[in-house]
């Protein structure tokens, strides 16, 4: 029963949290929860007070406002300095992107000079078993009878 503490002191009004004080007339009403300010006929929002009597409704949402606000703007900044500094540490590192690149482009460019070499290795053995090497002084005798 908030009328009842009417007329009281605005301490004693806001011991209940569901009350809320009125300064211009000096009363004690229930809080409208079902809107989220109090309407203007109920009391002003300069002179409305709830939950401390040393701050009225509109210095308390202007608190609020800012504070959440500055949630918001630091949650933004927090997230736009990781995107960047991800950005920076892949951008930071494009020398050794390309010197990886570059050691994986030498390994393959080695292990294709490498099959290569056996597969003549592999071709100069099967000129040799059936008879198909070239002499180095004489080229066009392959075919010899013997």
């Amino acid at each position: 029963a908030c009328w009842e503490l009417s007329r009281s002191s605005c301490e004693e009004c806001l011991q209940n949290v569901s009350c809320l004080w009125c300064s211009t007339n000096e009363t004690c009403v229930h809080y409208p929860v079902r809107s989220v300010l109090p309407p203007a006929f109920l009391c002003s929002l300069s002179s409305a007070r709830w939950g401390t009597c040393w701050m009225n409704f509109e210095a308390l949402i202007a608190a609020v406002a800012v504070v959440a606000g500055l949630l918001l703007v630091s949650a933004a900044a927090c997230c736009c300095y990781c995107c960047y500094c991800r950005r920076c540490a892949k951008s930071s590192s494009p020398d050794e992107d390309e010197e990886r690149l570059a050691q994986k482009r030498e390994e393959r460019r080695l292990q294709a000079l490498e099959r290569k070499r056996q597969r003549r290795a592999k071709h100069e053995e099967i000129r040799k078993k059936y008879g198909l090497l070239q002499d180095s002084d004489n080229p066009y005798s392959r075919f010899e009878n013997e």
